[in-house]
């Protein structure tokens, strides 16, 4: 009899004392991250397909294109619609792809993709993405190179779902550093900038998510005197709490409380917190989006730091 597979390929589990994150072959990206009994991480079961870009790497850009359409050194290009209902192409091209494992040991794992030039995508790209384990907890390095001979547009993302372990999202404690929020049309397109205060986005402060509906853009992240962002988690009390850390090279977020998932299970269970380092639409905007000659390489970092 033929071994099944898991829908979401090889399974590629590191460690780190009590810590242990699992990194898979589809899209790269990483299906669970625990700390002892705690799953730090929303993910998904070993026979599930990932569900709201879970742990997904997003790649070459984050978040939405609208229509699919944009213009690069004067050609008009045309993506696949990925996210139909909206008319938008989503989350880039490397979610539902085999990637490959390049370093591997005990605490570590880089996985590899070489992105090829395809319809509304003439470009090439060597991507890797590595997941480390240490005392500080997890992080997360994506390095992109332009391989090609033309210039290519480029951003990076990622969609992580934390939860300190309360039934509900609502009851947890959020601070993010985001002093600006992007305002969104129905297709999920920014339509303006604005100043946080005095709305329900501002968690300037430490907060209850309370009945906070999120799918939201942040942008003039405040910094760290390490220079990171970091946006915190905590339960009740802070008998858990996490951070999750950008490093210089993302300069948005997106929160996200789930209502719109498909499955009602996972509505606001967990927050969406999602590194960027361009706006969604940057492909047709050009805000924060970066421009990778031939031969030049991006590198940029973030990461989970939990506590209990």
């Amino acid at each position: 009899m033929t071994e099944s597979i898991p829908p979401s390929g090889e399974q590629v589990e590191i460690t780190h004392g009590d810590q242990r994150a699992v990194v898979v072959e589809v899209g790269g990206a990483v299906r669970a991250y625990a700390v002892g009994d705690w799953e730090v991480l929303d993910g998904y079961g070993p026979d599930e397909m990932a569900s709201g870009a879970r742990g997904n790497a997003l790649l070459p850009w984050p978040n939405r294109t609208r229509d699919g359409q944009y213009e690069f050194d004067g050609a008009k290009l045309q993506l696949a619609l990925t996210e139909p209902a909206n008319r938008n192409a989503i989350h880039g091209l490397a979610r539902w792809v085999n990637w490959t494992v390049g370093e591997r040991d005990e605490h570590r794992v880089a996985m590899r993709l070489r992105l090829h030039a395809q319809a509304g995508w003439p470009f090439l790209l060597d991507l890797q993405v590595a997941y480390a384990l240490d005392d500080d907890g997890l992080t997360v390095t994506t390095t992109a190179t332009n391989i090609g001979t033309q210039r290519c547009p480029f951003g990076s993302g990622a969609h992580p779902y934390l939860t300190v372990g309360t039934e509900r999202i609502d009851e947890a404690i959020l601070e993010a550093p985001g002093a600006t929020w992007l305002p969104s049309d129905d297709r999920g397109i920014p339509t303006g900038r604005e100043a946080v205060g005095g709305t329900e986005y501002d968690f300037l402060e430490a907060r209850p998510v309370g009945d906070a509906v999120l799918d939201t853009g942040y942008a003039d992240l405040r910094r760290d005197d390490d220079g990171r962002v970091r946006v915190r988690l905590s339960a009740p009390g802070g008998e858990r709490s996490v951070a999750l850390w950008l490093d210089g090279a993302y300069e948005y977020l997106m929160l996200f409380t789930g209502d719109s998932l498909p499955d009602e299970q996972r509505r606001r269970r967990a927050l969406g917190v999602e590194p960027m380092t361009c706006a969604p639409n940057a492909l047709q905007t050009g805000d924060g989006l970066r421009v990778l000659e031939p031969g030049e390489s991006f590198t940029g970092s973030w990461g989970i730091g939990p506590s209990r």
